[in-house]
């Protein structure tokens, strides 16, 4: 079964940056496209992006588009999303996904725990 697991969320004031990590583990994922989305307290979980299997194409949603950045290491077997100029808008609980593609999670086969970020103003 695989196993993902993020890590790298925290507290950060508005502006700042952050870096999440989602590791890996048992069958491999390297051929998986993967994702992050991320649901705030009472609202419904969005997409925020999704690189392909080689890391070749990526996509984001426009609300962090310029701002954040998927990347992937499969010798690492991990990928990340760096996020940079953080609002407070982007406060939520950020979960890593695998084996879809695309803006709906339930395309989405394997689904991590979740790290929290909240940006504070």
């Amino acid at each position: 079964q695989v196993q993902l697991v993020e890590s790298g969320g925290g507290l950060v004031q508005a502006g700042g940056s952050l870096r999440l990590s989602c590791a890996t583990s048992g069958r491999t994922t390297s051929t998986y496209a993967m994702g992050w989305f991320r649901q705030a307290p009472g609202k419904e979980r969005e997409f925020v992006a999704v690189i392909n299997w080689d890391g070749g194409n990526t996509l984001y949603a426009d609300s962090v588009k310029g701002r954040f950045t998927i990347s992937r290491d499969n010798a690492k077997n991990t990928m990340y999303l760096q996020m940079n100029s953080l609002k407070p808008e982007d406060t939520a609980v950020y979960t890593c996904a695998a084996g879809g593609w695309g803006t709906r999670y339930v395309n989405y086969n394997y689904w991590g725990q979740g790290t929290q970020v909240t940006v504070s103003s």
